[in-house]
């Protein structure tokens, strides 16, 4: 089955899954209203009988079990979400490989600047959102939780790769992984910024792997790094990772951390205030200055 055909299928399972869900949600607010009805007459009534107990017992049991449903046919969607992500980007790998581009995911090194800055921008805004079930830990890779010590990135992943520059300098750049060698234990990684012009090969140790779910500040706030913790943040509008504290986590779950970077033409030694997205930013391992 071709991947085009796949896609086309689970986005139709896709389609329904959404309708069981409305489907769902319209079944549950019958009983949801019963329940403010008889919270409200018993503010009446200025009393709880056995009566309005047991029937309230019932009422809860009854949306729990609906909340449960509801929430399963998410899961499930959210998993064919996921499925038709991982096929997209398995053919993007595939053109790239073979040197074809479709007009919505050009090669870079002929992309503008304003068009790859809104690509990272959508890829940081598109990342999926942990939502573990009741007493599940963030897994390796949800927002500040690091990887496994085995972890090898997969192609296609975007990770921080440490490499010179042109001066001879090293520093943080976003790149994608071309390969892993077992034999060497090197990474080959494009530069996001020169696909096409340059490519480096890295031992495990200059490569970060960025986060692949965002964290729930409100649920799992312990996988979110802390206020003046030292992170490599990519520099906004650039592809860069720069040092830089903390300022203030995320509140809700779609909010951006705020990090002061190292800038020395600051009296303070950092710049004011910036927003960067949970995807690029990571545990800085340099925990000296230079």
């Amino acid at each position: 089955m071709s991947a085009d055909t796949k896609i086309a299928e689970l986005l139709t399972e896709l389609h329904q899954l959404i309708k069981q869900t409305q489907e769902e949600r319209s079944r549950s607010e019958h009983n949801l209203l019963n329940i403010q009805k008889t919270h409200e007459r018993m503010q009446t009534e200025n009393k709880t009988s056995p009566y309005y107990r047991t029937k309230l017992r019932g009422l809860y049991t009854t949306a729990k079990a609906d909340a449960e449903a509801e929430c399963s046919i998410l899961r499930h969607a959210l998993d064919k979400i996921a499925e038709i992500k991982s096929l997209l980007e398995e053919r993007r790998i595939a053109a790239k490989m073979a040197g074809v581009y479709s007009d919505s995911d050009p090669p870079r090194k002929t992309m503008r600047r304003g068009v790859l800055m809104t690509l990272l921008q959508q890829s940081a805004m598109t990342l999926p959102l942990w939502i573990g079930k009741p007493g599940d830990s963030p897994p390796p890779l949800c927002g500040a939780t690091p990887a496994s010590s085995d972890y090898v990135a997969k192609q296609g992943d975007k990770v921080a790769a440490r490499v010179k520059a042109v001066d001879g300098d090293e520093q943080w750049i976003l790149a994608e992984v071309v390969s892993y060698s077992h034999s060497t234990n090197k990474y080959e990684v494009d530069d996001i910024d020169e696909e096409g012009k340059e490519r480096h090969t890295l031992s495990r140790r200059r490569i970060i792997p960025l986060p692949q779910w965002k964290a729930n500040p409100e649920t799992d706030p312990e996988a979110l790094f802390s206020k003046d913790q030292l992170v490599l943040a990519l520099y906004p509008q650039t592809t860069c990772f720069y040092r830089a504290l903390i300022h203030t986590p995320p509140h809700r779950p779609q909010d951006d951390y705020s990090v002061l970077f190292e800038d020395t033409s600051y009296a303070d030694g950092y710049s004011p205030p910036l927003n960067v997205a949970q995807r690029y930013v990571v545990a800085c391992k340099e925990n000296k200055k230079k």
